[in-house]
């Protein structure tokens, strides 16, 4: 398992190249696209502090169960993500 510090660098890497990638994708496109690339990077912010938030507070009981399930929550959530990204393009 890897320490939370070394997880919250991933989360923000990722976090980091979504969002750029959506900076790219509202330069090169219509007025139209643009209002959905600026409520997809609110919501890569939103996922980004919500997950970052939850690494700094883990549950004290049940260690493994919770980076199970943050695990499976950030894939989740990042997947939603990419799917609408590559739906603007």
């Amino acid at each position: 398992m890897a320490s939370r510090r070394q997880l919250k660098k991933k989360v923000n890497n990722i976090s980091g190249v979504l969002f750029v990638e959506c900076i790219i994708i509202s330069m090169f496109t219509s007025e139209e696209n643009k209002a959905k690339t600026d409520a997809l990077m609110t919501q890569i912010l939103t996922i980004q502090s919500e997950f970052v938030s939850r690494l700094s507070h883990t549950e004290p009981g049940n260690v493994k169960g919770f980076y199970k399930k943050f695990y499976s929550d950030f894939n989740v959530a990042i997947g939603a993500v990419t799917k609408e990204i590559e739906a603007l393009n």
